[in-house]
């Protein structure tokens, strides 16, 4: 899924993503349709790594023989997984399934993928499986489906998983972090840039965007192009896969808006840069820069820029793999990125430094070094700009010849000085990709950090993000290294972290429903693996250790662990079948991977050319560069300060693994400090085809994901669960008295069960749930199904009767009526001639004949009323179509205003804010109206004396004092409503003291917590500080030792350089000896294994000759069976003879019967009706004698084909047991020769070993007699060597403990930290709700000095009453100002009604709508009714004739079933025989592998004496050598020995001194030897004394710890409380504001208008509560109509499986046959394999016979030159 789609597309509508997300009904009704059996549905393996649904057909002990298709398999019960029922079929939620089996899950999401449903919950998880299409589910549409929706009110989406982290964050104020991992290829990133896209959409779509140059959003979603140029790479399973792990955090604020973003990177692929598969390809960013677009980029073009060619094939860094990838346009995504570089806010030279070292570093792949004459120096003669060095400096800004030199002799320190080393070729070609492959990764570090710079918007406050992780799944490749290690490790952790997780989160709703549990720790079944790698010397600190030292090689790291960890169980022996070489194994949760150490070192170091990074950091023009590696040290020569520095940094600096190890610690807490939501990305296919999917490949994925293991324990718990309302509705059936019989739900939901006999440990029962083990349900279902089988049958009959008694009914009353019919018409065949008859028919028409005129009248009155109500009607229906149309407008309008607003959650937290400012600026208009009501009341004062002037205009005035008696009417109803929300408003005060009380209590119990937490701590530091005492002192001590050491090594130098390689010689001739005794001492003891093994061959041999014998008896007997079968055949043949003469003479009678009859036709009546008889029974004579020639034909037919079946299988065993014996005969001699081979083989090899141990006897004699001294100086040294070795040892021992002390304490100061900061929040809290409660006394202060006003201005009023006469004047302004004020209030109050007319009759229509939905959907439940019941007639015939055919079928399988039986119990006896002799063919099979390792083991001890004897050959040639010398020097000393007789007598002065000055340096070699031991004793116990206080002092941390992260618990619990208590107040707050304005726009004025719309409420509420009503009905028809629908469903269900199960009964004869059949292909299968393992004995026996005779040639030739070592010795 590469590439990225350009802005401004088409403005075409989103396509309907309905098919994509929901399963449609016609998916239902197939799934509905599939064969079912709950006890016989199983899965069974296919063969293949899937599964196959199949029918169990019998079931023998732990095997069953089921039905796959119409094919009889046999497999262990173990096998066999149940099917969940065809209600599960494409299930959204996996976890909630029945049957929590591998193969449903399998099953489950291969049957969503298939139908186009990539998305799947399982537990916590979202599982998404890759569609290689690109599916419309990612549009605006889609996400307006899932803008603030629940999870389970919309199907699986990751947006599902998006919206509800993101709604998360916002209710708790809590970090969220989604966790995406997979295979490359699953879809990770692009899941990843969803993710991001959906959260930018959700967080800006609410406020209105501020005009910039570029928004924040859009550079977090342009960090793509950049990332993926320089992170992505093409793999062999995808074109765009992410070769780097990310975290990726999105800010927000306070209010949800978007505030920034970070980034931080894991485990760059660093050998792509300069190595890649065939398949593969190296990062985007290289084929980016030889692109066409890049020369628009700047003014001389990039290419010329970058120093590069337009051909990749020039840079072999590259090109070793694809250079280009059809799905992906490299000159587009070129464009992208730089797009995205000027979004980002990138500079220009910035961006050109950050493309020239990149195309640096793909240029130096070109620079080839050659060999300097004959010497190892490289060297490289040309460097000008035109070759690929001259234009590798050139893009480094350096001098190439200074750059090549760096490289082909660079500087190192040795002592105090700097030297040159010269290089190789190899090895000044590894410098250089070295320095490639750093100069990339921290070219991508800096680009991180560039963009996570950029993406921050400092101005907005931070408060929460949502992150999400983008990392590679687990890996188990052919080839395992130390990529995969560190992935695997990090899976690993993240696996525990998932299990912890989801542990907590499934046992806390058990906590909360109260049910019996005991907690389990799931997190700690992981913490094996993660102890073996976390541990101090563990592999982690093993591969740090070793790559510190050095001469460290893989060797010996390799060694290291497997002598430190082979003890542990999860550290394996390897086993690999891909990987020869592995070297370890490490069990981890997903399986068994096998490890390969080659090179980890090297990787772990990351060694680069220190003199290269000097040369950069010094020379480089190009600031980037010098900005990349101002961290390293390089090779500063100034001050020897740094000189120390850099020797310490060397000993100890970073290395991949620790800075590896610190990231991941980061990145798992941040993990536990978030909310977590869990994506698995799975690949369905290695080819890329949509739609197809291979089952091992997901399984494998699933493992590895641990989708399983989270299905593991789910099933560990009680996954299913299920409110009391529904069990009752769903299971009351079952024992309806018992669910009655009590009101508690537990009560009677126990006696149900219990009546059931239903087992109370698979179910549990909560306060509001019923919980139920994996599979416990479909018990229930199971009893429910039978009962509800059971009375579908008794309303079949009852439905059946009915309809048959109507029929019956109809043909009675045609009968009775034609009798009735016969009557009258004979009565007017008698009486038509007849006068008064006529007269009375003619005239029976006139009789009750109505008046005309008279109707006509009624007709026309009729008329006029319905015409009067007709036009009222249309008069009404105009009225309403006019208010139809402003509603619908108001309708769109509302609809319009809600879609923008749905989901925007900033949208609520803004009218907030606007109603708070717009309560302070009333608050501020009333101090205003306030002042300026006491300045009118001076103006009144002031003005008395003038209205005292204007005594007319009463009429006026009165009119006035009637209005102002009106206003105080209404401030005194405003006062009465005030003073009850002034009520309202003290209960929320008090109940917010309580709350505040509740806080202060809470704040003291954390200050106590605190109070010991930092009273633990200083206790804990007293202790380190001890420990570092010692410390220091072990330290002084282990100094004085090394000092001492160091003395005894320069006295004993010269002494050492003499004797140092007799010394060597001497140990490897010892260690040689040792291995031939072993070795030897071996050899003995797998012969004598080998005739122990022979022994019991002969043995089993025997007895499968006396099997053979008695399967041989068995067979005559067999056909015994057979010829007396034949003879019943014969008799059976005579039999059916005879019944054929029988029929012949019959026959002859009925014709000479039928004669006489002829002759006596004229007889009487009487002997008419015996002949009729006598037909009759001649008829039924025929009949029956064709009925038994048919039935005994059909028996003969089926004997015959019985008979020749069991003949030939009978044959077919016989052939087969025969050519069995003859085998085991040939392999018995065959084994016999081979065993007297092997016999003679160890004989010669005992005799060649017997001469090798005389010749080396005689070699240690003479080695022994001259190195007696040597040997003991060599054990003293050797014993000071390990002495030091293990003190060291110690030391780092110690030093890591210490370390591990300093971690706990680093992490019992993090939690301290934390708890302070949790306690300064609930501080906070407590404050913000303090202030809160400040505001509302003074709210509530000034509402009361409002009161107090009114009050004082209503006295005021009453007194000033007889003044108002004589304030004409100002009254009459006050009047004007007051109806202005009333008239705009009465405008607002009548708006306001307006607006609740247009609400209630909105509310009419869609009741009118609701009722027109419901009639709609009434009529097509009836047609559907209609439908169901034709369809259950036809079922009912179709069931009728299964049931005579099923009866049918029945007898016949009756019949032939006493046949099989007989024929089953043969077989029977024959398989068991069968079974017996495979068996101990198997025993024999194991006993020649057996055999066949031990000879293995022989060949390598053989081969192991064989190398030993050249080594030993080669020490004898050398010594051989020494004594020639020698003999050479005698020579010399025998000729001048008479001129040095004077010189020997001072010799041997001399040599008497140095003998005994040795003894005396011996004697104190023992002496120190002594006290070394003392000491060694001292530190040992003083360690042993430390180790006890490191375990008192771990334990009193766990304990604190514990003690801290319950209080943390409980602060998180009270901090959540507080929060929602604080959430309820604001919105009481927010209703109360709400009211208080209602009662403020209370005006008495509006109730006229009220009074007006009053009548057209009641008369809308009459109609509202008919149409509720009328829908109520409506709606319980509903309810009965599917009711009767499903109960019509299920009966249909029952009888399509009756007629399946009638269907299985008539297939299940054929199946026994076929297993038969498999049974022999089986044994012959058995016996191929036995003579392949035959073949594979015989080359192997060939081979061995060629080594022996190697190892007796190579034994004569070391006998040959042991015999001359000892003839030259001699000499």
């Amino acid at each position: 899924m590469p590439g990225h789609v350009k802005a401004g597309g088409s403005k075409e509508a989103d396509p309907d993503p309905a098919e994509f997300l929901w399963i449609s009904d016609e998916m239902k009704r197939e799934d509905g349709l599939k064969p079912y059996d709950a006890k016989k549905s199983v899965w069974v393996p296919d063969g293949e790594g899937g599964y196959d649904e199949a029918m169990i057909d019998t079931v023998d002990g732990d095997k069953v023989t089921c039905k796959v298709g119409w094919e009889p398999k046999t497999f262990k019960s173990a096998q066999c997984m149940q099917v969940n029922p065809p209600k599960m079929e494409k299930f959204d939620d996996v976890s909630n399934m029945t049957y929590l089996n591998e193969a449903s899950v399998l099953w489950n999401l291969k049957a969503r993928y298939v139908a186009k449903l990539i998305y799947t919950y399982s537990g916590l998880f979202c599982v998404v499986i890759n569609p290689y299409k690109r599916y419309p589910i990612y549009t605006n549409r889609v996400v307006n489906i899932y803008i603030g929706k629940r999870r389970n009110e919309v199907p699986p989406h990751l947006f599902a998983i998006s919206d509800g982290a993101y709604q998360q964050m916002m209710a708790n104020s809590k970090d969220q972090s989604m966790l995406i991992t997979g295979e490359s290829g699953a879809g990770k990133t692009e899941n990843t840039k969803k993710v991001i896209t959906y959260l930018a959409m959700v967080a800006t779509g609410a406020g209105k965007k501020v005009e910039k140059k570029v928004s924040l959003e859009d550079q977090i979603v342009a960090t793509n192009p950049i990332l993926e140029s320089y992170g992505n790479a093409k793999t062999a399973r995808n074109d765009n896969s992410s070769r780097f792990g990310k975290f990726i955090r999105i800010h927000f604020t306070q209010s949800g808006k978007l505030a920034g973003c970070d980034i931080v990177s894991y485990l760059l692929e660093k050998s792509r840069i300069t190595e890649q598969q065939s398949v593969e390809r190296s990062y985007h960013i290289f084929y980016q820069l030889l692109q066409p677009y890049g020369d628009g980029i700047c003014p001389e073009g990039l290419r010329a820029k970058c120093f590069v060619s337009n051909d990749i094939y020039d840079y072999i860094y590259v090109s070793q793999g694809k250079t280009s990838v059809a799905s992906i346009d490299d000159n587009e995504e070129l464009e992208y990125t730089e797009d995205a570089f000027g979004v980002i806010g990138f500079e220009d030279w910035e961006k050109f430094d950050c493309y020239v070292l990149t195309a640096g570093v793909m240029t130096c792949g070109g620079v080839q070094y050659i060999q300097k004459g004959r010497d190892d120096q490289a060297e490289l003669p040309d460097i000008s700009i035109e070759t690929f060095a001259g234009k590798a400096a050139a893009a480094f800004g350096v001098d190439a010849a200074a750059m090549v030199k760096a490289f082909c002799k660079p500087r190192i320190k040795v002592g105090t000085e700097w030297v040159t080393k010269g290089q190789t070729v190899e090895q000044a070609t590894g410098a250089t990709g070295g320095i490639a492959r750093a100069i990339f990764d921290r070219v991508f570090k800096w680009l991180i950090e560039k963009c996570n710079d950029t993406l921050i918007d400092a101005s907005l406050k931070k408060a929460n993000f949502c992150a999400v992780l983008d990392i590679a799944g687990f890996e188990i490749f052919e080839y395992n290294g130390f990529e995969q290690i560190s992935i695997n490790f990090v899976n690993e952790k993240l696996q525990q972290f998932f299990n912890h997780h989801m542990f907590v989160v499934e046992q806390e709703e058990y906590v909360k429903e109260g049910i019996d549990w005991v907690m389990v720790d799931f997190g700690m079944d992981l913490a094996a693996a993660i102890i073996m790698f976390e541990k101090p010397m563990g592999i982690w600190a093993i591969l740090e250790e070793e790559s510190l030292f050095p001469k460290a090689t893989d060797k010996s790291f390799e060694e290291k662990l497997k002598a430190s960890l082979g003890k542990l169980p999860v550290f394996l022996k390897p086993a690999s079948k891909t990987d020869k070489n592995a070297h370890f194994g490490v069990s981890h949760y997903a399986g068994v991977v096998n490890y390969n150490v080659t090179s980890w070192l090297e990787k772990n170091k990351d060694p680069v050319n220190e003199t290269v990074v000097e040369l950069f950091k010094s020379t480089s023009k190009c600031q980037l560069l010098v900005h990349l590696w101002r961290e390293h040290p390089g090779q500063p020569t100034t001050a020897p300060k740094d000189d120390g520095k850099k020797k310490k940094k060397g000993g100890g600096g970073k290395t991949v693994s620790s800075v590896y190890l610190v990231s991941l610690a980061e990145l798992m807490t941040t993990l536990y400090s978030c909310e977590p939501h869990f994506v698995r990305c799975l690949v369905p296919n290695n080819h890329k085809k949509p739609g197809d999917v291979e089952p091992p490949l997901i399984m494998h994925q699933l493992t590895c994901n641990g989708v399983l293991e989270g299905i593991r324990i789910c099933m560990r718990g009680f996954p299913n669960r299920m409110p009391y309302a529904d069990f009752k509705m769903r299971y009351a059936c079952l024992g309806q008295a018992e669910i009655a019989s009590s009101s508690d739900n537990k009560t009677a939901v126990y006696a149900l069960m219990d009546k059931i006999a239903f087992d109370r440990e698979r179910y549990r029962l909560g306060h509001t749930l019923v919980f139920f083990r994996a599979g416990a349900l479909a018990g229930l279902e199971e009893g429910r199904d039978e009962l509800v089988i059971k009375w579908v049958r008794f309303i079949q009959g009852e439905v059946f009767k009915r309809v048959r008694s109507r029929v019956y009914e109809k043909k009675r009353d045609q009968r009775e009526l034609i009798k009735v019919a016969q009557r009258n018409f004979r009565k007017f065949l008698s009486m038509r001639d007849w006068g008064w008859f006529v007269i009375i028919q003619k005239t029976r028409g006139m009789i009750g004949m109505p008046n005309p005129e008279e109707e006509l009248r009624l007709l026309e009155e009729k008329a006029n009323a319905t015409y009067g109500e007709y036009k009222a009607a249309l008069d009404v229906t105009a009225d309403l179509e006019s208010q139809m149309g402003a509603l619908k407008d108001d309708i769109g309008a509302m609809s319009k205003q809600l879609n923008e607003e749905q989901g925007n959650v900033s949208v609520y937290t803004d009218r907030q804010a606007k109603a708070l400012t717009i309560k302070a600026e009333a608050e501020c208009e009333l101090s205003k109206q306030q002042a300026i009501l006491v300045s009118e009341e001076a103006s009144r004062v002031e003005l008395a004396g003038e209205v005292k002037a204007h005594a007319g205009s009463i009429g006026a005035v009165k009119k006035d004092i009637d209005d102002i008696e009106l206003t105080i009417t209404k401030v005194e109803q405003e006062k009465g409503n005030r003073d009850h929300t002034i009520k309202v408003l003290q209960d929320e005060v008090g109940e917010q003291d309580e709350v505040i009380n509740k806080l202060n209590k809470e704040k003291k119990h954390l200050s106590g917590t605190q109070a010991k937490s930092s009273e633990d701590l200083a206790s804990a530091e007293e202790k380190v500080a001890h420990l570092s005492q010692v410390k220091a002192q072990l330290e002084s001590t282990l100094d004085q030792l090394e000092g001492g050491l160091d003395k005894e090594k320069k006295s004993r130098a010269n002494l050492e350089k003499a004797k140092r390689k007799v010394e060597g010689d001497l140990k490897m001739a010892q260690d040689a000896v040792a291995d031939l005794e072993r070795a030897k001492r071996e050899v003995e003891g797998v012969i004598a294994n080998k005739e122990k093994n022979n022994q019991l061959l002969s043995a089993k041999l025997d007895d499968e000759q006396s099997l053979v014998a008695k399967a041989q008896k068995n067979i005559k007997e067999l056909q015994g069976r057979v010829e007396g079968a034949e003879e019943e055949l014969e008799a059976e043949r005579q039999a059916r003879a005879q019944a054929e003469r029988q029929r012949s003479d019959l026959a002859r009678e009925i014709d000479q019967l039928g004669e006489r009859l002829d002759e006596a036709g004229g007889a009487t009546v009487a002997q008419v009706e015996l002949n009729k008889k006598r037909e009759s029974e001649i008829v039924k004579l025929r009949k029956d004698v064709e009925e038994t020639n048919i039935s005994s034909e059909s028996v003969l037919s089926n004997m015959k084909r019985k008979q020749g079946d069991a003949v030939a299988e009978m044959t077919e065993q016989i052939d087969a047991l025969q050519k069995m014996k003859a085998k085991i005969d040939k392999d018995k001699t065959i084994i016999m020769s081979e065993i007297a081979d092997a016999r003679a083989a160890t004989d010669e090899v005992l005799r060649a070993q017997a001469s090798q141990d005389k010749s080396n006897k005689a070699l240690l004699d003479a080695l022994n007699a001259t190195n007696k001294k040597v040997d003991a100086a060599n054990l003293t040294l050797g014993d000071y060597g390990m002495s030091k070795n293990k003190i060291a040892n110690e030391n780092s021992e110690l030093l890591r403990i210490v370390g591990d002390l300093d971690n706990n304490l680093n992490m019992v100061a993090k939690s301290k930290s934390a708890l302070g900061a949790q306690l300064n929040d609930v501080k906070a809290l407590c404050d913000n709700e303090a202030r809160e409660r400040q505001l509302l006394l003074g709210k509530f202060r000034n509402l009361e000095h409002e009161v107090d006003g009114a009050k004082e201005a209503l006295d005021e009023e009453a007194a000033g009453r007889e003044n108002i006469l004589r304030l004409v004047a100002k009254a009459e302004g006050d009047a004007a100002l007051l109806r202005q004020k009333y008239e705009v209030e009465a405008v607002a109050k009548g708006e306001e009604l307006e607006m609740t007319k247009m609400k209630l009759t909105a509310r009419n229509t869609e009741a009118e709508a609701t009722i027109d939905n419901l009639n709609a959907k009434l009529t097509q439940v009836e047609k559907a009714k209609g439908k169901i019941q034709g369809e259950m007639n036809e079922m009912t015939v179709c069931l009728d004739q299964a049931q005579v055919v099923n009866a049918t079928m029945e007898r016949k399988a009756k019949a032939f079933d006493k046949t099989i039986t007989e024929m089953k119990g043969k077989v029977d006896r024959l398989s068991f025989e069968l079974d017996v002799s495979q068996k101990e063919t198997r025993n024999i099979s194991s006993e020649l592998f057996k055999v066949k390792s031990a000879y293995e083991e022989t060949v390598l001890q053989l081969e192991e004496v064989r190398r030993e004897n050249k080594t030993l050959s080669n020490e004898i040639g050398d010594i051989m050598d020494q004594i020639g010398e020698g003999g050479r020097t005698i020579h010399e000393i025998d000729k001048i020995r008479k001129r040095l007789e004077n010189e020997k007598l001072e010799l041997q002065a001399a040599l008497e001194e140095a003998e005994s000055a040795l003894e005396q340096e011996e004697n104190k070699v023992l002496r120190s030897q002594l006290e070394l031991s003392q000491v060694k004793q001292e530190i040992e116990r003083r360690i042993k004394e430390k180790e006890e206080e490191f375990e008192g002092l771990r334990k009193t941390y766990q304990r604190a710890i514990e003690s801290m992260q319950a209080s943390l618990e409980n602060e998180t619990k009270a901090k959540g409380e507080a929060l929602r208590h604080k959430k309820k107040l604001e919105a009481d707050l927010n209703e109360l504001d709400i009211a208080l304005e209602h009662a403020n726009g209370a005006n008495a004025e509006a109730q006229q208008t009220i009074k007006k719309y009053q009548g057209h409420i009641k008369e809308s509420q009459l109609a509202l509560e008919q149409e509720q009503q009328h829908r109520d009905k409506a709606r319980e028809q509903l309810i009965q109509a599917e009711r009767r629908s499903h109960a019509v469903r299920n009966e249909l269900e029952e009888t399509k499986t009756q007629l399946e199960h009638a269907d299985r009964q008539r297939r299940s004869a054929e199946q026994e046959l076929s297993d038969v059949m498999e049974q022999v292909a089986d044994c012959t299968l058995q016996n191929q394999s036995l003579q392949s393992s035959k073949r594979k004995l015989d080359s192997e026996m060939q081979t061995m016979h060629a080594d022996l005779e190697e190892m007796l040639n190579e034994s004569r030739i070391a006998e040959e030159k042991a015999k001359k070592s000892m003839i030259d010795a001699a000499r």
